[in-house]
């Protein structure tokens, strides 16, 4: 499977964007789909996963209440609705595929990023 991220752009704080990360492949609705971010200066860290089905979810506690993760498999197309956006928000999102859960090392596939910049 390869993976393609879009929907990045400037906000301003308190606003909404919405990511998409378009799937090619037909393994698609097999894995588990993550969103991870990264900031200047800091490391890769974990936002939101959609289990194959889509029947389980996980949030970093960050963005929790805030930002919503879903997958539509014939599409086979997995999203983030960012809403309520905050300036610490802003980094490079990038979406990904593998087994469920946090941690990084349970994605091996991995798409190019996507920039999200929230104003103050």
């Amino acid at each position: 499977v390869q993976l393609q991220a879009s929907g990045g752009g400037l906000v301003q704080a308190g606003g909404s964007l919405s990511l998409s990360c378009a799937a090619s492949g037909r393994t698609f609705s097999r894995y588990t789909m993550g969103w991870f971010r990264q900031a200047p200066g800091k490391e890769r860290e974990f936002v939101a996963a959609v289990s194959w089905s889509g029947g389980n979810i996980l949030y970093a506690d960050s963005v929790k209440d805030r930002f919503t993760i879903s997958r539509n498999n014939a599409k086979n197309t997995v999203y983030l609705q960012m809403n309520s956006l905050k300036p610490e928000d802003t980094a490079v999102y990038s979406c990904a595929a593998g087994s469920y859960g946090r941690d990084l090392k349970n994605y091996n596939v991995w798409g190019q990023g996507t920039l999200v910049t929230v104003s103050s």
